[in-house]
């Protein structure tokens, strides 16, 4: 296309305009061939600032703890002096504990289970025998109890796991399968459940192994790259570790590592803000009575 001939016409000079009075936007109107007495369906929610989210949920329910806090879990393999050899060395990893570690990655947050509905807790019906160091039956039954007005997620008696579902708390360039297998692992159940006035949540994962040293060496060569470790009262072998949520309308993250005869277990506190290392203390004290007396 030329460029415009400058002896051609002159440029027509525009009329000045006049500035349209400004309006609010009209409501959608509905389509035309809507009729008259149809529903009209609702504009979609605006969705809220995640801070906004979270200080809304933390509020009641803690419902945005599953990943408020995310840390790495390192397990080392076991002392083959006494226990089966592990297959494979171990890699080594940053670590609070002294052996060499291996680095499975896990969320704060609990292992998902089918449904994360509140359900009532009804009487359970599961048994459980304690022999010795061995804890037999279904190992459901020797999770902490629900206290009085609590609500469970999942199923009220909880939820068994399987080795995929560990797997998922862990980074999948470890092959915690192996680790589990080295250890003589057997099972593992989980339930988590809210206090009356939904002001904390209380998870609890058991697993259970081929003897009580098994047990006992995986839970002192768990620990995490984040967080603070801190002695348990009145649990020489139990370590647990605290974590700081950046704001304090953020939950915090308690976590407690022990074992009884063939049984480590873990046991998670979420609280908004800053938590009390006393309130893991106690829900691991009632997790160790449990296992300790079979009820």
């Amino acid at each position: 296309m030329s460029a415009p001939d400058p002896a051609g016409d002159p440029t027509p000079v525009p009329e000045p305009s006049v500035p349209e009075p400004s309006v609010p936007d009209p409501l959608p109107a509905l389509p035309a061939a809507l009729p008259a007495d149809a529903p009209v369906e609702a504009p979609a929610a605006r969705r809220l600032p995640r801070a906004a989210v979270v200080a809304l949920a933390t509020a009641g329910l803690l419902a945005v703890t599953a990943g408020s806090a995310a840390v790495t879990v390192l397990v080392g393999r076991p002392d083959h002096r006494s226990t089966v050899a592990a297959t494979a060395p171990a890699a080594p990893g940053a670590s609070a504990s002294a052996s060499p570690t291996a680095g499975p990655a896990a969320s704060a947050a609990p292992v998902p289970l089918p449904s994360q509905s509140l359900v009532p807790s009804p009487s359970s019906t599961l048994h459980g025998t304690l022999s010795g160091s061995t804890h037999g039956g279904d190992l459901r039954y020797f999770l902490v109890p629900i206290p009085d007005g609590g609500e469970s997620y999942g199923p009220a008696d909880g939820a068994a796991l399987t080795t995929d579902d560990l797997a998922k708390e862990y980074d999948s360039s470890t092959d915690i399968k192996s680790v589990l297998n080295s250890y003589g692992y057997q099972e593992s159940v989980y339930r988590k459940y809210r206090t009356a006035d939904g002001s904390m949540e209380v998870s609890a994962r058991l697993m259970r192994f081929s003897s009580a040293s098994s047990a006992r060496q995986f839970a002192a060569n768990a620990s995490f790259s984040t967080g603070d470790s801190f002695d348990l009262d009145g649990d020489s072998g139990g370590r647990g570790f605290l974590f700081k949520p950046d704001q304090q309308a953020f939950p915090g993250h308690l976590i407690g590592v022990s074992a009884v005869g063939d049984v480590e277990y873990e046991v998670s506190v979420d609280v908004k803000g800053d938590p009390d290392k006393a309130l893991l203390t106690d829900a691991m004290k009632r997790q160790r009575d449990r296992l300790s007396s079979a009820g």
